[in-house]
């Protein structure tokens, strides 16, 4: 088959310039190679670049919530929960009941309202009986002074009272109800209906988190600190959405070396308006960090590698293509920094190289 295939693309750009007879001699045939334009056009062709001080680093990174927009419930009081009102993964609004418990101690703080309102009236009532008794000359000023500050703790006690109540649910029925703080997904979920709550539980019920944004952690090598900065932009690929890239910058630089990994982390924030990003997927991040280097550079894709040493198939402006040694300064993923054999603005082969590498070189 690859015999078939040398004859086929020999027949499309190779053009032999001539052959000589003499007596009884035959000079060497010297061929060169011309791409006819049909041919051209089902090549990819890249352009060599200069790299002007930039350089592409590639991170894996993961998904996580924003946690400045991320907030774990947890119970506040013991109880049984009654009714659970939402499932993992839903989209809920701030305020929104997500459960219901039974419990005592919500009847227990209802009726302490309760009875600190009653406190509150009866020392407001001996107020205005101490300020009459006061006025009409039948009680002293520390009489009155001492029913103001009666009626004071009161009230101070029936504020503590309806504010605990509040904070634990507002219910006057004994019911308590967890509600969510802001809008977002569930994405923790750890509460059934009938299960036992105690207000010691160490566990969040829910994990309610606002994915508009989200993070994409990575770390980076000591190796790599000096060249990747705040603010520097990035792009996100991911396994789910391989054709799709996703815009960030890198918002925070961690200072602290892992002792064991010898890397410091870093989080870049994504904008996620359609929620495509969930907490827990993997990705690769890729920035183009600062480099000293200032060499031409062209995609990995064009290099060929033989016998220890690198070429690439140049295209000339007659179409004309010639094999070029190169000799590599430094290399990142998918980018060779060229220190030797090419030069900005040359055209190179990135499709079918190796192919017509095999067949340049026999010529």
């Amino acid at each position: 088959m690859q015999t078939i295939y040398k004859n086929i693309i020999k027949g499309l750009i190779f053009t032999s310039l001539g052959f000589g007879c003499g007596d009884n001699k035959t000079e060497t045939s010297h061929k060169k190679f011309v791409i006819t334009d049909s041919f051209l056009s089902r090549l990819l062709i890249d352009t060599v670049m200069q790299a002007n001080g930039k350089a592409d680093i590639i991170f894996s990174a993961k998904i996580t919530a924003n946690e400045d927009r991320k907030s774990e419930l947890f119970p506040m009081v013991s109880g049984s929960v009654n009714r659970v009102n939402v499932r993992l993964g839903d989209q809920v609004n701030a305020g929104q009941t997500l459960a219901t418990v039974n419990s005592a101690e919500m009847a227990g703080f209802d009726k302490e309202v309760i009875a600190a309102n009653s406190e509150l009236k009866t020392a407001d009532r001996a107020l205005k009986q101490a300020e009459q008794l006061y006025e009409s000359g039948l009680s002293s000023a520390k009489e009155l002074e001492e029913a103001k500050n009666d009626y004071q703790t009161k009230k101070a006690e029936f504020r503590r009272a309806n504010s605990v109540l509040k904070i634990n649910g507002g219910s006057s029925t004994g019911i308590y109800s967890i509600r969510s703080p802001l809008r977002g997904l569930v994405i923790e979920k750890n509460v059934n209906e009938n299960m036992q709550l105690r207000s010691d539980n160490d566990k969040s019920l829910f994990t309610v988190a606002d994915l508009s944004n989200v993070w994409a952690m990575i770390s980076i090598y000591e190796s790599d600190i000096s060249r990747v900065m705040p603010g520097a932009e990035v792009n996100l690929s991911t396994l789910s959405y391989p054709e799709k890239i996703f815009k960030g910058k890198i918002d925070k630089i961690y200072n602290l070396i892992d002792k064991d990994s010898r890397v410091m982390n870093a989080r870049v924030v994504i904008k996620n308006p359609n929620f495509l990003l969930k907490p827990g997927m993997l990705g690769t991040v890729k920035v183009s960090a600062n480099s000293k280097i200032n060499l031409p550079v062209v995609n990995a894709r064009a290099v060929i590698f033989d016998e220890n040493k690198n070429y690439v198939i140049v295209l000339k402006s007659d179409n004309k293509v010639r094999i070029q040694e190169i000799e590599i300064g430094r290399k990142t993923a998918d980018r060779i920094f060229v220190s030797k054999g090419v030069q900005a603005g040359d055209r190179v082969i990135a499709s079918k190289q190796v192919f017509l590498f095999e067949n340049l070189k026999t010529q």
